[in-house]
């Protein structure tokens, strides 16, 4: 499992032009399900997204975690993260898990996120969305599961 965490000032998913979710200070995350992974890569993956600590204590420092802040999550699904073009121009998703498992998975990481007391918003598993975001720093960083 791969996550694209970005600190982020605001984001917003809409989906038909109808925004669906939107959050002010926090973590805007991807997340991408490759084939095999697990419900314990979600619960690994979740915990370190809430501890991470990426945000600036009154020193300037990166010494903060969005729940040390108060700062909210949206979580989107991505399969692309598991894009593969090492071989010609076009992107090939064979690592990604197929949809009704990966939606599985990406539901139990964001109930996970949700049990650490963050407030959690999503996008729409394998919808066509339009993402928004004002990243600050910019700061942006991948967790993953692979060794």
């Amino acid at each position: 499992m791969r996550l694209l965490v970005q600190r982020c000032l605001q984001a917003a998913v809409t989906i038909e032009d109808k925004q669906v979710a939107a959050i002010k200070q926090g973590l805007l995350i991807f997340v991408g399900v490759r084939t095999g992974d697990r419900p314990a890569d979600a619960e690994y993956l979740a915990a370190k997204a809430a501890k991470l600590r990426i945000f600036e204590d009154a020193q300037g420092k990166m010494n903060r975690s969005v729940q040390d802040i108060g700062g909210a999550v949206l979580v989107v699904s991505q399969f692309t993260l598991y894009g593969n073009c090492k071989k010609g121009n076009r992107p090939s998703f064979i690592d990604a898990m197929e949809p009704a498992g990966a939606n599985e998975l990406y539901c139990h990481l964001v109930d996970c996120l949700r049990e650490t007391g963050l407030m959690v918003v999503t996008g729409e598993f394998g919808a066509d969305m339009k993402v928004s975001l004002i990243n600050d720093g910019p700061v942006t960083l991948w967790l993953d599961t692979e060794t």
